[in-house]
């Protein structure tokens, strides 16, 4: 520990250094008010690092000295050690937050792979009549990332007693709790019906419950990721 003192005051040192720097020229008002940005940039790319180098030499004798050591050989071999240490600290820490970033703060629902489908059957109010032609009918996704056009499954339309049954899926692109499927058919009144699936709209193997709506008809709905079952 005592060997590694050095090391760890220059990290610190550093950090400190990094921080300071970004402080002092906040309140001296550092900048070109006409051009914030590059000034922004200036500050965070220039100064910002050549305060923490400074903080890193600094932070690194101080450590020394505390040892009872304060050769300059010493010193700069122990700055190169605290600056590797620094450069592996930001590295994972980039890393780190890339991938939380990737996970929880874009908002694609699957970046990189095949979009998630939302798979779903309205069963109409007893005696509605279905259409003749799927033309007749239009399915859209809505959710405060966006909008999707659905497509319809005709060959899977049926009767359920008296109640036709359509039969569509959707793109999931987003994840949001925030989904919609609005169902327009020529000649019926329009209808929306509340998708309660959470953010990150999981795999399930099947189609969840029916759920109702206030005109009568009912949906029921799943989440069908691409390779499961």
């Amino acid at each position: 520990m005592n060997k590694a003192l050095p090391i760890i005051a220059g990290m610190i040192g550093a950090v400190l250094g990094f921080v300071g720097t970004l402080l002092v020229l906040e309140f001296a008002g550092f900048g070109n008010p006409a051009d914030p940005i590059m000034s922004g940039l200036l500050a965070l790319v220039v100064f910002a690092p050549a305060g923490a180098l400074a903080g890193l030499v600094l932070g690194t004798k101080f450590g020394m000295r505390m040892r009872g050591r304060d050769g300059a050989g010493e010193l700069v071999a122990n700055s190169l050690k605290a600056l590797a240490f620094v450069v592996v600290a930001v590295a994972v820490a980039g890393t780190i937050y890339y991938f939380y970033a990737l996970a929880t703060a874009t908002p694609w629902l699957n970046p990189n792979a095949a979009t998630p489908l939302l798979q779903f059957e309205v069963r109409l109010p007893a005696g509605a009549a279905l259409p003749a032609s799927a033309r007749d009918i239009k399915i859209e996704l809505q959710t405060d990332q966006n909008r999707m056009p659905g497509e319809l499954r005709s060959d899977q339309f049926r009767r359920d007693g008296d109640r036709p049954v359509i039969v569509g899926e959707v793109e999931l692109a987003f994840r949001t709790p925030h989904r919609q499927l609005e169902v327009k058919i020529a000649g019926q009144p329009d209808r929306v019906y509340r998708i309660g699936l959470i953010d990150k709209a999981p795999h399930t193997p099947g189609l969840g419950p029916w759920q109702s709506h206030v005109d009568g008809s009912e949906i029921r709905y799943r989440a069908k990721w691409l390779g499961q079952n």
